[in-house]
């Protein structure tokens, strides 16, 4: 029966995929509720994962610029910061974000309930240690993800971090081991190497991020090692020996790593665990991750997942667009689309972001291609602003020129990618790489090096 806690949508999680499908459906007249099992919203996102370690990275990267800028040096001495000093400016952007993120709720007049959701059916929710009950005619799980804890690993320990816990960090370590070389392993590799700690970087692969071109996972392995990373290819972690000031890693190669600390940044795991999904006949993998269709819809009709719970990529921008698509599909099928195109943004010390085809991928398919580039120092805005380490790669199709590849590896990567993403979606024959050379960009700016690399890919065609 339908009662004052009855709603069209409740959206469980209030993190990116929860957001965006709350507010989507909230302007397409559904009554919706947000079922929060954190002190404030933002999720995971907001409060342990992508803004606080993006803050942390800036502030590290604000000090090295200042450091190396002979500019600066008659105005004093070069600086460094412990990792306290750099934490407290995450701090202050996650209180930003949180009262961003809670006005949004307030004007679209969204409730906001606090409570651990746990499924008595496939319309009924119950708040865990509360009375309440709440119902909906559908449900949108966004609970988003946390780090992966093997059960052989004391994340009690003072000396054993993970991705979240490492924001309680209350020194500054001078030795640094990070077991997991993955985005979130390079990401904090850098933060440490950038404060002046060294950093042992332990990775199973044979190169770091391998997904990544070659080129641009080469570039970032030259830069850790000038951080003071040293990258442990073809190595697995064995066990780790604890002590009071110090902890020590054995290596499946018998080596014995001595640090301050451990990172554990070795994978992550979908939050299902007491939502009750079994009494749904929801069944959630090893990783805790839900399975579902193109429209976000699990095994119940009406019940719908979205963000780093169903896995794959695993990435804010990508959890966005899926809760979207997830409420669209709810409550306007024709609008929802199914995420599958998404620029990769790693924010390393320079910062690398990547779409489309690999050189790799594309000789293994047979497939004629040709390679543009440009180099930042090349580049007047680079030359100004100091930031000349990085390049932009072009791979494109050796007869048509349809642009196959973006790879970006600098300053600013992140936000650069986007100008060859809009090309790279546009059909035959406007995407292609001539774009670049017909379109006038303003000088000096950073986007001009898509001229440079078009110019230089059909200096070596034509």
């Amino acid at each position: 029966m339908k009662g004052k806690n009855h709603y069209d949508i409740i959206v469980v999680g209030a993190g990116p995929a929860g957001e965006a499908a709350a507010m989507n459906a909230k302007k397409k007249g559904r009554s919706v509720a947000v079922v929060n099992d954190l002190k404030h919203v933002g999720g995971n996102c907001t409060h342990w994962a992508t803004i606080p370690s993006k803050a942390l990275r800036h502030a590290v990267k604000q000090v090295m610029q200042f450091n190396s800028n002979p500019m600066f040096r008659d105005v004093g001495e070069a600086r460094k910061l412990s990792f306290q000093q750099i934490l407290k400016q995450a701090e202050r952007v996650v209180s930003s974000q949180v009262a961003m993120r809670t006005d949004f709720y307030d004007r679209n007049h969204i409730p906001v309930i606090s409570g651990r959701g746990v499924f008595l059916d496939a319309h009924t929710l119950k708040l865990e240690g509360k009375r309440t009950r709440l119902s909906a005619d559908n449900f949108i799980i966004a609970t988003g993800s946390r780090p992966y804890h093997p059960p052989d690993v004391d994340f009690d320990h003072p000396r054993l971090f993970d991705s979240d816990t490492i924001l309680s960090l209350d020194f500054s370590p001078r030795k640094v081991t990070i077991i997991g070389a993955g985005v979130i392993g390079c990401e904090y590799a850098s933060i440490f190497g950038g404060l002046g700690a060294k950093v042992e970087l332990i990775n199973p692969a044979t190169s770091l991020l391998s997904f990544l071109d070659f080129e641009i996972s080469g570039a970032l392995s030259y830069h850790l090692r000038d951080l003071g990373v040293r990258s442990r290819h073809n190595e697995d972690y064995e066990s780790i020996e604890y002590f009071d000031d110090y902890v020590v890693t054995y290596l499946k190669s018998g080596k014995k790593i001595k640090s301050d600390i451990v990172l554990w940044a070795n994978g992550r795991t979908g939050n299902t665990n007491g939502l009750g999904l079994e009494k749904l006949g929801i069944e959630a993998n090893e990783r805790g991750q839900i399975a579902v269709d193109r429209t976000y819809k699990t095994d119940v009709d009406n019940i719908y997942a979205a963000g780093d719970v169903i896995g794959w990529p695993a990435l804010a921008g990508a959890a966005y667009d899926q809760g979207r698509s997830a409420s669209n599909a709810i409550v306007d099928p024709e609008a929802c689309t199914h995420v599958d195109e998404v620029a990769t943004g790693i924010f390393t010390i320079p910062e690398i972001s990547t779409l489309g085809a690999t050189e790799a991928e594309l000789s293994a398919a047979k497939i004629p291609y040709e390679v543009g580039k440009a180099f930042f120092k090349n580049t007047a805005r680079a030359q100004i602003t100091g930031e000349q380490v990085g390049m932009l790669k072009l791979i494109f199709h050796f007869e048509t020129l349809e642009l196959l590849g973006i790879h970006c590896f600098g300053d600013q990567a992140s936000e650069i990618v986007h100008i060859g993403q809009a090309i790279l979606r546009q059909p035959a024959p406007a995407n292609s790489i001539k774009y670049f050379i017909d379109t006038t960009f303003n000088y000096p700016t950073m986007a001009e090096a898509y001229r440079t690399a078009a110019l230089d890919g059909l200096n070596r065609v034509f």
